[in-house]
């Protein structure tokens, strides 16, 4: 995510047919040992504990370098105990230690104390040692223009990408290639050995559901429960699916309009979606020679409004930002909104770098800029809001210092039932996900949010889609129907201007979405 909370992204390499299988093998990951929890509870969430645990650098070279993992815990209170549920928010690069705590807030008391609750950081993220920062302020604005309208500035902003792989190449070269969903699913075995639990139960968002597919993959007999929600295409793993990414969340900035439109009696932008479209447009060639408090320049623009395609919680607070600079000039509210939803802190720093260590290990990226320009050009004429600023956020994959490996193809028989959770219009990981990862999991059942536009769906205060879960999480129960969803919920309303008095964003929801942040 592109703020305080982590960074997660979009993005990257392979095609369907590219994909390969994982060879079995022997579990040779030594055992770990037993798990010193100790109390490390928050004002929000008492009651978590906190541990680590050693884990291979190298799982084929179980005798070799450690490095360690941080764990966290919400215990068990009920007599009825289901074993471990992991869960994770996504990222690559996201931190999962405050999410076992809500969680186990946020999910029915009767279920959540059925079960110990995990959180963890995977391997370089957050509290994990040693993490990853491979160029520390190395979003700070104020970037330039994201657009390469001119050849110096694609000339600036290559120099600028490449000096960011490079660092990293020079910071970790003992680490990198280590970072992939791979190596971090096999930790996730350890974590289960030091657990003592002889299967896990798994919960995961966003870039989370991959993670755990690929667990899945490896180690189907070690998987109790399984719950994936907005899920990414295995298919396009991952350069393919941050191309899809684009255009999805430009239609999503689209609908931001049109609410915005629909409301034009509190933010006068005009009636018409496309005339708000436009002065959205004209407000990023403003910023773009003068940004505003010399801080939101046009990039930064977007790293603001690019949160919006996550979550519609968000939408009233961008309006307001909006039509303050367009009325009177006021950069003010801007400005709070960019240090909301989109600057970056040292915990972003660390994400990204994680992001970009896993990510571009994980897939094959093409080495040509001229097929990145092609690319990127072409979907531009088409979705011109995110084009760009998506391909300069993953370019440093073009020119990483590591060798590549070949996504993994999640498709499972040996599971049990997984749940499945997508919403129709989400834009981080759209639709096609969830149904293809429908039909690669046997006998899983796919809940839709229909005519949803967030990412994470579940446990943001859609009592329909929270039902499934808990039913799913109780007694396994799933789902069967006879289309292409086994179940439909209808979507949460849209919010209403601040100005209305309405709940903008739902302490559960924009907790979460906190939580998850607004890159995958």
């Amino acid at each position: 995510m592109r703020t305080r909370a982590a960074l997660l992204c979009a993005a990257a390499a392979m095609l369907a047919g590219s994909v390969t299988a994982l060879p079995a093998r022997a579990d040779t990951t030594a055992p770990a040992a037993k798990l010193a929890w100790k109390k490390c509870g928050t004002d929000d969430y008492p009651a978590l504990q906190c541990a680590s645990v050693k884990v291979p650098l190298n799982h084929a070279d179980p005798s070799g370098r450690k490095i360690t993992l941080a764990l966290s815990r919400v215990p068990h209170t009920a007599r009825t105990f289901q074993g471990p549920l992991l869960v994770n928010p996504g990222g690559p690069g996201g931190s999962g230690l405050t999410l076992a705590g809500f969680v186990a807030s946020a999910l029915p008391r009767s279920v959540a104390s059925q079960y110990d609750i995990i959180g963890f950081d995977p391997r370089g993220v957050g509290r994990s040692r040693p993490a990853l920062d491979c160029s520390p302020g190395y979003a700070n604005p104020v970037r330039p223009d994201s657009v390469p309208a001119t050849p110096e500035l694609e000339k600036a902003a290559l120099a600028r990408v490449r000096s960011f792989a490079a660092a990293c190449g020079r910071k970790y070269a003992d680490l990198l290639p280590y970072m992939d969903t791979v190596s971090a699913a096999r930790d996730l075995d350890t974590v289960r050995q030091a657990l003592g639990a002889r299967k896990v139960n798994y919960f995961g968002y966003s870039y989370g559901t991959y993670l755990g597919a690929v667990y899945a993959k490896l180690y189907p007999d070690r998987v109790r429960r399984l719950v994936l929600d907005s899920i990414v295409d295995p298919r396009g793993v991952w350069y393919q699916d941050n191309l899809g990414q684009d255009y999805a969340f430009n239609d999503r900035h689209r609908s931001l309009m049109a609410w915005i439109a629909k409301y034009d009696s509190t933010y006068r932008l005009g009636k018409d979606p496309e005339k708000v479209e436009s002065e959205w447009y004209a407000m990023r060639a403003a910023l773009a020679k003068k940004p505003a408090g010399g801080k939101v320049g046009a990039s930064e623009l977007e790293d603001t409004f690019i949160p919006g395609g996550y979550y519609n919680g968000y939408w009233p607070y961008l309006a307001e930002a909006f039509a303050a600079y367009v009325h009177h000039g006021d950069a003010g509210p801007l400005e709070e909104a960019y240090e909301n939803f989109g600057a970056v802190d040292a915990a972003g720093d660390n994400g990204y770098s994680v992001y970009t260590a896993v990510q571009c290990r994980d897939a094959s990226w093409p080495r040509s800029w001229e097929r990145w320009r092609t690319d990127t050009w072409e979907v531009y004429e088409k979705a011109p809001l995110m084009a760009w600023n998506n391909a300069w956020y993953n370019a440093p994959c073009a020119f990483w210092p590591t060798k590549s490996r070949q996504p993994v193809d999640v498709t499972n028989t040996k599971l049990p039932p997984a749940l499945l959770f997508q919403a129709t219009d989400d834009a981080a990981t759209p639709y096609e996900g969830g149904v293809t990862t429908h039909h690669l999991l046997a006998r899983s059942g796919l809940v839709v949010e229909e005519g949803g536009g967030n990412h994470g769906i579940t446990l943001s205060d859609n009592a329909c889609l929270d039902r499934y879960l808990a039913a799913y999480l109780t007694d396994g129960t799933v789902p069967h129907g006879t289309g292409e969803a086994d179940a439909v919920c209808q979507k949460s309303p849209d919010p209403e201007p601040l100005e209305a008095k309405a709940a903008a964003t739902s302490s559960r929801g924009s907790t979460l979405h906190a939580l998850l942040g607004y890159r995958r």
